[in-house]
């Protein structure tokens, strides 16, 4: 495939995602890799876009360099996105309650803390990403099991085998002092995502690098 080819079906899948105002987005493809510019004007849209591109058959990779401008009548103060962060990973049931702190500047959020599950970690981002105001978001979170279980590289390599979306003879595992490393190839950004997951899953591991090339 060209990269006319590629540009092409990366900006048709970005004109037909309805959550994504793509009027401001510029798309540049070279060799597999895209590179998304331009504008949106929430963070959560600049998140769609780069989902919907990691979709499109053909992409290795993605430069994220869209820039997130806030409409006039979302520019929050700091304190009142600070607290409604606060308010919104407190009703989630699944972030344990004061493990996560939250600062902001600028719209850009920062979480820090501590959980157990990097589905935590997950969640307390996933809920804060879409509040008006964020213009990003820094992922501090630590994950840090209260188990401290065993035979970490065999129960990834077992949970890659069950994946039906992952051909897991093609991943390498890694693993030292509960510390993960997925490398190898896989055929699409979906794939890669799986097999991160069901690194992550396993009880014990505290970090996972995926080093997973694409294509």
């Amino acid at each position: 495939m060209s990269d006319t080819e590629l540009r092409d079906r990366v900006l048709k899948a970005l004109a037909f995602e309805p959550s994504v105002e793509d009027e401001h987005i510029g798309v540049v493809a070279e060799g597999g890799v895209v590179t998304l510019t331009g504008h949106v004007s929430t963070f959560a849209q600049k998140l769609a876009a780069e989902d919907v591109v990691q979709r499109v058959r053909g992409v290795r990779g993605i430069a994220q360099e869209i820039e997130v401008r806030r409409a006039a009548d979302k520019q929050l103060a700091d304190d009142q996105i600070a607290a409604r962060a606060l308010n919104i990973i407190a009703w989630d049931s699944t972030i344990p309650d004061r493990k996560v702190q939250v600062t902001v500047n600028k719209g850009w959020v920062t979480l820090n803390g501590t959980v157990e599950w990097f589905f935590q970690r997950q969640a307390a981002e996933h809920a804060v990403h879409k509040l008006s105001g964020v213009t990003g978001i820094s992922n501090l979170i630590e994950v840090i099991p209260v188990v401290q279980a065993g035979d970490i590289k065999r129960k990834i390599e077992e949970a890659l085998l069950r994946s039906a979306l992952v051909e897991a003879q093609r991943v390498e595992v890694s693993v030292q002092d509960h510390k993960v490393v997925l490398s190898g190839r896989v055929n699409s950004w979906v794939e890669r995502g799986a097999a991160e997951r069901a690194a992550w899953a396993v009880p014990g591991v505290v970090d996972v690098q995926d080093k997973l090339a694409v294509g």
